[in-house]
């Protein structure tokens, strides 16, 4: 989730999750402005006042409003690209740019007595963090293909993040193109061109944030110059790079961009 420039330390905090690949992440603090969450490929299952809430994989920039006082946190457990629909039970395009109630994709009754026993038992950001673990934990398993076999979901992100083509990962993963592109939307979201360019943005925002120079971005995220990289940049997050990463900023941020952030306006 977004969190103002600046404030990254005590607004939000994420820490690994026992399910592989997954982050358990925590944003406590209210805030006044605009933020943005960025496309990052991922899904989260995210505990929202009370509820238990889905975020489906973003697009463009999903812009949210805050001010003082205006309530409690958010906690999220956010799968790696390609698990959200073995969790959800449902196609990852079916939830694409969309946040959810639960109960619309499981049984109602199932989900609010999840959610009763959340809110008795989970009294920490830790044990909210457990509770979704152990949700999506009984969803998981036996489901599916490993996140690195051949032609999982896992593997076709890893190859996409290091800048293979489309052609050679369908190759890789022994599939046509036309499946390659059914498989990514049915997993990711969207078609693996879409997918690539989301990686290499944010890629490109973790380089930044660790204060490289936007021309070093441009050439060690794999665009064709910096002006590609400006255009890719406000084309996904609506906003340019140096509205997200204020320069400067990088070198004094002792913790990491977060996965789907950015700033506040």
């Amino acid at each position: 989730m977004s969190v103002p420039r600046g404030m990254l330390d005590h607004m939000y905090r994420e820490w690994p999750s026992r399910i592989g690949g997954a982050v358990v992440w925590a944003h406590s603090a209210a805030f006044q402005g605009e933020g943005r969450v960025l496309p990052d490929g991922c899904m989260d299952l995210l505990w929202w006042d009370g509820a238990l809430v889905v975020a489906g994989p973003d697009t463009r920039a999903h812009l949210f409003s805050g001010a003082p006082g205006s309530g409690g946190g958010i906690a999220g457990l956010r799968f790696p690209p390609g698990t959200g629909p073995l969790v959800f039970g449902v196609p990852a395009h079916e939830l694409r740019d969309q946040r959810l109630p639960l109960g619309a994709l499981w049984p109602e009754r199932a989900v609010r007595a999840l959610e009763e026993r959340i809110a008795a038992e989970a009294q920490t950001e830790p044990e909210t963090g457990r509770a979704l673990e152990a949700v999506a934990a009984g969803r998981l398993e036996g489901r599916g293909r490993g996140p690195g076999s051949r032609g999982g979901p896992g593997a076709v992100a890893e190859l996409l993040r290091h800048g293979r083509s489309v052609a050679a990962v369908a190759y890789e993963v022994g599939l046509s193109e036309r499946q390659l592109r059914r498989h990514c939307l049915d997993a990711f979201g969207y078609g693996p061109k879409t997918l690539a360019r989301v990686l290499r943005m944010q890629r490109a925002l973790r380089l930044a944030s660790s204060g490289m120079p936007a021309a070093g971005v441009a050439a060690a995220a794999g665009y064709a110059d910096q002006a590609h990289l400006s255009r890719e940049i406000k084309a996904l997050a609506g906003a340019p790079l140096g509205v997200l990463v204020p320069q400067g900023s990088g070198a004094k941020r002792s913790t990491p961009l977060p996965s789907g952030s950015a700033t506040t306006a």
